[in-house]
């Protein structure tokens, strides 16, 4: 199923290819043009228009919190009808030390609040918190993608593992345009999602 978009693109392999393209030259203008260091670390709104300015271009959901569940393989993302309830709860969470902030991060990935796109988006959010708070970013060439994507499917349960690899990644280079860019490599992000009807919760 190709998602809806304003490209006019049928073929899902054509779409994943221009959607990098774009939201990497938009990741750029993003960093470059010093919006993103004017948004508040750490809250919903902020996220939001991260995903907005990367995506807009391309779907017209950028920025909006989703309408459908959405599942990875076994793993339910928080249902609809919950999300607002959920995003609230992360915005009033602490993010004064790193594994406060890292909690927080793992919330909004079980919150995954948008349709697609919420890996790259999330990941610049997460640096923001850090780069405001610690003044320390995650150095995403250090973070390896398999482990990365492992631990973050473990982190709802146990987040020792997600915080490990972070933390030993962290770098005080928090002005680098390719350190930063890494972070939104589309292979550290989740490949297609499963739509639940809300009666499959029951």
């Amino acid at each position: 199923m190709v998602l809806e978009n304003k490209l006019g693109i049928a073929n899902s392999a054509d779409l994943a290819r221009e959607e990098e393209r774009i939201s990497k030259t938009k990741a750029i203008e993003l960093f470059e043009t010093g919006y993103l260091d004017s948004l508040e670390a750490g809250k919903f709104d902020s996220l939001a228009k991260i995903h907005k300015y990367l995506f807009e271009d391309i779907y017209p959901f950028a920025g909006e919190v989703r309408k459908e569940n959405i599942a990875k393989g076994n793993f339910r993302f928080a249902p609809v009808m919950y999300l607002k309830a959920s995003l609230e709860h992360i915005d009033s969470m602490p993010q004064s030390n790193f594994d406060e902030i890292i909690d927080k991060y793992v919330e909004m990935n079980v919150a995954h609040p948008f349709r697609e796109g919420n890996g790259r988006s999330t990941r610049i959010w997460l640096d923001l918190i850090l780069k405001k708070e610690l003044g320390t970013v995650v150095d995403w060439n250090k973070v390896d993608k398999e482990d990365y994507l492992l631990a973050m499917e473990r982190s709802p349960v146990k987040t020792v593992e997600i915080k490990e690899l972070l933390k030993n990644a962290l770098t005080d280079d928090i002005n680098n345009r390719e350190v930063y860019m890494k972070g939104i490599d589309a292979s550290y992000h989740y490949e297609g999602y499963n739509i639940y009807k809300s009666n499959d919760l029951k």
